[in-house]
């Protein structure tokens, strides 16, 4: 097009020079209709040349708007923070998609909600909020005559209205009294209605009666916690109420150990416990949450009944495999080269958890649950690894299809610890695709309350 330009004016000035020339040069018109000709030419190119360049500014601030909004992603590429739940544990800090978080409830309260919830690629959690509910065992009135039941931990106590005693307020507190017909006729109707007969102590498990006289009749009574001693109406000897409802239909006073006091008792327990208000119960300590522990910062603290104990979760070193730890109690592999078949067939991740429980737990009993969030496979298969031991004691189940529960099917003796291993493998036409092993650890405390 510029070319055209050049010739049609080049062709202009020549014969402007050279008018005598044998060449036929062009009229002014025929020249001048060149010429718009040309200028048409330009415009047209010029406008599609402006077009050109407003397109190409378009998709540069297109890409240019993409590429700001797949950085922003990336660095809110996280799911909102979990709170933990009161009277309850969050195990997993990673809030990157893919990753999941566990819930455990402290003992004496049930887990409302997800148990285990996974950053979604949406950046929002799956399953349901999750609370822990305090477990009532008062709810069906076990206490007994007008007694008063307060909810404990895992377990429920009594407080007994007077004149009642017994785990559920359901015995008679006894009554001591002695009646003494007196011979003597000094003393008249009048004066033995007023008159008190002396007695002696002797030491704190010693008291003296309280008699009166009322015409001619002794009445003798004891102070509550002692009775008259054998003929001697004047002495009250301390009642052993440990030795006496120890085997009576009464039940025990006291859930670990009784001690007999000066007309009444008390109840003690072992080291890693407290008395409840009750008096009669025991109830553990939290050495983990009053830091009465000597945990180190690399270990975890884990309460149990009369106790605790720290652990410390490594990565397995399995050949041909590493593991990386994403939260404290989560263990995953990293990426397996393609052409590395005996890496893929290791386990994809291992999770470790830690069960507190009391000795001789009724069994047969579901002591924890593995489940598939989003199942990739047509098939999911739970089976328990481990030892003789383990097999003696555990059993796997499925619940449903995406769902296996560990159960205890013997009752433990404490003190004791067992492990155990649940593998979790996904198939596709009977062909793995990933297995994920979840190690249970159970501390066994040594009693039963």
């Amino acid at each position: 097009m510029l070319a055209s330009t050049v010739i049609v004016t080049t062709l202009w000035c020549f014969c402007l020079l050279h008018p005598t020339s044998g060449q036929d040069c062009p009229s002014r018109q025929e020249i001048q209709g060149s010429l718009k000709q040309v200028q048409k030419l330009l415009s047209a190119h010029e406008a599609s040349y402006l077009q050109s360049l407003r397109n190409l500014k378009k998709k540069i601030n297109l890409l240019q708007s993409n590429v700001g909004k797949q950085t922003t992603r990336a660095i809110n590429s996280t799911c909102p923070k979990l709170d933990v739940p009161i009277n309850g544990r969050k195990l997993g800090k990673s809030h990157s998609v893919g990753h999941e978080v566990h819930f455990l409830c402290d003992p004496g309260y049930e887990l409302v909600g997800s148990e285990s919830r996974v950053c979604q690629e949406s950046l929002t959690w799956s399953g349901q909020q999750t609370t822990c509910r305090d477990i009532n065992e008062c709810a069906s009135s076990p206490c007994l005559n007008g007694g008063t039941c307060v909810d404990e931990v895992n377990q429920f106590s009594c407080i007994c209205a007077k004149g009642w005693s017994g785990a559920t307020c359901q015995s008679p507190v006894p009554t001591f009294f002695v009646t003494i017909t007196n011979t003597s006729a000094a003393t008249s109707p009048a004066t033995a209605a007023a008159s008190t007969l002396p007695a002696a102590t002797t030491g704190p498990f010693v008291r003296p009666s309280r008699c009166t006289i009322v015409q001619g009749t002794t009445h003798c009574t004891c102070e509550p916690g002692y009775t008259i001693s054998g003929r001697d109406s004047n002495t009250c000897t301390d009642i052993d109420e440990c030795e006496l409802f120890h085997n009576g239909q009464a039940g025990r006073l006291c859930l670990h150990a009784c001690v007999n006091t000066p007309g009444g008792y008390r109840c003690s327990c072992p080291v890693g416990y407290n008395v409840t208000r009750d008096g009669r119960s025991c109830k553990d300590i939290d050495e983990c949450a009053t830091r009465q522990n000597n945990c180190t910062k690399d270990q975890m603290c884990i309460n149990t009944y009369g106790g605790f104990q720290c652990v410390r979760v490594d990565c397995p070193k399995i050949p041909n495999a590493t593991y990386v730890k994403t939260s404290p109690m989560r263990c995953e592999r990293n990426p397996c080269p393609v052409d590395n078949k005996a890496c893929s067939q290791t386990p994809n991740s291992f999770s470790y958890h830690y069960l507190a429980v009391v000795s001789n737990l009724s069994a047969p009993r579901v002591m924890f649950r593995v489940s598939a969030l989003r199942p990739m496979g047509d098939t999911l298969r739970f089976s328990l690894l481990g030892g003789r031991q383990a097999r003696r004691h555990f059993t796997v189940q499925r619940s449903d299809r995406v769902t296996g529960q560990l159960m205890l099917v013997s009752p433990v003796q404490g003190p004791a610890t067992l492990e155990a291993e649940v593998e979790m493998s996904e198939l596709e036409r009977r062909v793995q695709l990933g297995r994920y092993i979840t190690k249970v650890t159970m501390f066994v405390s040594q009693y039963e309350f």
